[in-house]
């Protein structure tokens, strides 16, 4: 007999809000957030999830929303799913929790996403110091393909993926999340030189009640007082897996997770229907609303004896992931390369982070070249299949990064040629993102042998 319909575990209803739903949704990790559903081993299910703002971006003319936006309030989790085997045994803490992705997409009839960068007052970004103000890019997808109204020319195939799943974290490994976070933001200005370079704001994102959602658990109630104030951010990827943004854990992967709750609890969200490497742009996918359907699988010790702590406790380890079988494929790619030498000309030692910023700065720079503004290049590398890699880290002092483009995508050849950029009506690209002003007094940096 034919396998059973996916059964829809978790649903959402996207004219309703987070809080509103059938099965409340939640946007923090901790161990006492109650599951809202049930599952067993080698059951096919379906999750269905909001974008990851709870339907706040809006597909109209404005980027007024993503410049206002409240960050307390993301990212917007469907779960905790509750996971045992087929006598009803819950998966224990010290298990690995094996989640492979059956299936994914958008939610019918909501078929388009967005690309953004935040604010530099509120949110900020990789690049924020050169491109301080909110901007929105809108794409619409045709099957697999997505193409953009404010980014022309280009059209290219998503690799749709799920950017947060991960289980509950127990409570010694939320308190060491929480001791050590709050260490980095209260003294990484004064330790990390990284900050003066990459102007990364905040350095890390501490409990906070505001804009807290705990699913089942009542606002108001001392239970939620207690565990609000408790409760880990879901905006950094961490040992329970979370917001790693691997953009090829598409159709076919498989998540390898530690148990560290009983039942493992695993929640995902934050559906992209893209990804380039590193998802630059901070709000920088092509993201939507959407669905994935999952198998789940109980491997009974599975953390001793496949992960090692790389840590102080048997707590600090992490995920293994399995790529899939299911990718676009490109033959041509134009590569850019960055070293870790800021825009300033100082030299930071096998820096990698300074190293990729050169290079999508590189990037840009080229491709603005061919008629499009540098704020459609950066919200274009931050979504489109292109590929980031540290190609150097141990020739003393630069580390090397990549950033390669495949040349597909676009609609005219950017590859160099003999004599200058040639000149043609492919080149005019008189649509340009949705942007608005930025109304801060934080310095930006400028390339001082270029214009940005």
């Amino acid at each position: 007999m034919a396998p059973p319909t996916p059964r829809l575990v978790v649903s959402v209803d996207l004219k309703k809000k987070p809080w509103e739903q059938a099965l409340p949704l939640h946007n923090r990790w901790h161990p006492e957030i109650p599951p809202v559903a049930h599952v067993k081993v080698s059951e096919v299910f379906r999750v269905e999830m909001v974008d990851w703002t709870g339907s706040v971006i809006k597909d109209d003319d404005s980027a007024a929303d993503v410049k206002f936006i409240d960050l307390s309030t993301v990212h917007y989790l469907s779960g905790p799913i509750r996971v045992v085997d087929k006598n009803e045994t819950p998966a224990m803490p010290s298990d690995l929790l094996a989640v492979e992705i059956c299936n994914l997409g958008p939610l019918p009839g909501d078929e388009w996403g967005y690309t953004a960068t935040f604010d530099r007052e509120n949110g900020g970004g990789f690049l924020t110091d050169h491109f301080p103000c909110a901007t929105k890019a809108i794409w619409y997808f045709e099957g697999i393909y997505a193409y953009s109204p404010h980014i022309p020319g280009v059209r290219f195939p998503g690799l749709t993926h799920p950017r947060i799943i991960g289980t509950a974290p127990s409570m010694e490994l939320l308190n060491i999340w929480n001791e050590r976070e709050r260490e980095v933001e209260e003294n990484g200005h004064k330790s990390l030189k990284l900050c003066e370079v990459l102007h990364s704001r905040p350095l890390a994102n501490l409990p906070s009640t505001k804009g807290c959602h705990l699913g089942k658990i009542k606002k108001g109630t001392a239970e939620w007082e207690k565990i609000a104030n408790e409760t880990a951010r879901t905006i950094p990827g961490r040992e329970n897996g979370g917001n790693c943004d691997i953009k090829n854990l598409s159709r076919g992967s498989k998540i390898y997770l530690p148990v560290f709750v009983e039942g493992a609890n695993l929640s995902t969200s934050d559906m992209h229907f893209s990804q380039g490497g590193g998802e630059v742009s901070f709000c920088g996918a092509i993201e939507m609303s959407g669905f994935v359907e999952l198998k789940c699988e109980i491997i009974i010790g599975g953390m001793k004896e496949y992960l090692t702590p790389m840590g102080p406790t048997p707590l600090h380890v992490n995920p293994i992931f399995e790529i899939g079988p299911v990718e676009p494929r490109f033959s041509e790619w134009l590569v850019f390369e960055g070293i870790s030498v800021d825009e300033s000309g100082r030299q930071h030692f096998l820096d990698a982070s300074v190293a990729y910023k050169r290079a999508v700065l590189n990037a840009i720079d080229y491709l603005s070249k061919f008629g499009y503004s540098k704020e459609q290049v950066y919200l274009l590398l931050s979504c489109c299949p292109c590929e980031g890699r540290i190609s150097g880290i141990v020739d003393a002092p630069n580390a090397v990064a990549t950033l390669a483009i495949p040349t597909a995508i676009f609609d005219q050849d950017i590859r160099p040629k003999a004599g200058k950029v040639p000149i043609g009506p492919r080149l005019v690209r008189k649509p340009d993102v949705l942007r608005c002003s930025y109304d801060g007094n934080l310095p930006t940096t400028k390339n001082p042998a270029a214009s940005m």
